[in-house]
């Protein structure tokens, strides 16, 4: 796509989301308030105490168009100003009780409007959407900080996600055949049929409420237990996700008093294989094969517990 091409997709997606937040309202989410009202008065709801230089730096607005919303704002009894007591020549604005009122009114209709278009959407897409956000918001503001990421264990539909995210993520970067999807369907199909949750378990990576990542844990039998589906989405590279399921895989084996954990891998897959190396495991085996279609090196590797 051209230079031109993305700056004009950029502006269309610009004029449809204004147009979909209803943000070229006269009333804004059919309040009494225009947008630039709704903003002011979340800013100075969402501080204790803010000036009104904080409020035109960061909400890059005129000095005088914002003086005229305040005295309008102090007219209709929404905030009060009081000395800064670091400062005697500033004033710190805040919301009285109407405001605060009116502030948390404004949020719920707000959240209303998107759960309402949310709500339209298949199981799964809301979380796109967020995602995609995430990512915008990443890419154009040097000030984002990315949603901290945590681990917990795999609920209703997170089984489904992980045969979904591998096999797009595997027939994109290396081509493989749905054969992968398969394997994938057939270990995650039986992980939840044959469930022990004294003996196995599911790790799942999430970020601002997206799934990004994934390991299992299943009983070999003997002692051994299985490292099954090690995974991290492209989004969520580089936190360090992939050694930190690995070791959870490892405290959860040792404190269950299995043996030895064991998995099976690739060698093009050199990252996860870092990560086994890192954490002690040690490469036992290894055969040519060609069970997905392009031709692929497979190895076995081995923790003593």
């Amino acid at each position: 796509m051209s230079d031109i091409a993305l700056i004009e997709t950029a502006r269309d997606f610009n004029r449809f989301y204004t147009n979909f937040l209803g943000l070229l309202n006269k009333a804004y989410l059919d309040s009494p308030y225009t947008l630039t009202d709704a903003r002011i008065l979340f800013e100075i709801g969402s501080h204790d105490g803010v000036s009104a230089a904080a409020l035109v730096r960061d909400l890059h607005l005129d000095a005088a168009y914002l003086s005229r919303i305040l005295k309008r704002f102090r007219a209709e009894g929404l905030i009060r100003t009081d000395p800064d007591p670091a400062d005697l020549r500033s004033l710190i604005i805040n919301v009285t009780d109407r405001g605060r009122e009116e502030f948390e009114e404004l949020g719920r209709r707000a959240n209303a409007q998107i759960a309402a278009r949310f709500d339209n959407l298949a199981i799964g897409e809301p979380q796109a959407v967020v995602s995609a956000m995430d990512t915008i918001r990443a890419l154009l503001d040097p000030a984002a900080k990315p949603a901290p990421a945590i681990i917990r264990a795999h609920r209703a539909g997170d089984i489904g996600w992980i045969v979904q995210s591998q096999s797009r993520f595997y027939t994109a970067e290396y081509g493989w055949d749905l054969r992968f999807e398969a394997l994938v369907a057939e270990v995650a199909g039986k992980f939840l049929a044959n469930f022990d949750p004294a003996l196995e378990y599911c790790w799942i990576a999430e970020r601002g409420g997206v799934n990004v990542g994934s390991v299992l844990v299943t009983n070999g039998g003997d002692g051994i237990a299985k490292l099954r589906l090690l995974y991290v989405d492209k989004s969520a590279r580089g936190l360090g996700l992939g050694k930190l399921l690995v070791d959870e895989c490892i405290r959860f084996c040792r404190q269950k008093g299995y043996s030895e954990l064991q998995l099976w891998t690739n060698d093009m897959l050199e990252t996860a294989r870092a990560i086994y190396v890192k954490t002690g495991f040690r490469l036992v085996s290894e055969e040519r094969h060609r069970m997905f279609g392009p031709e692929a090196n497979g190895q076995n590797w081995v923790l003593i517990l």
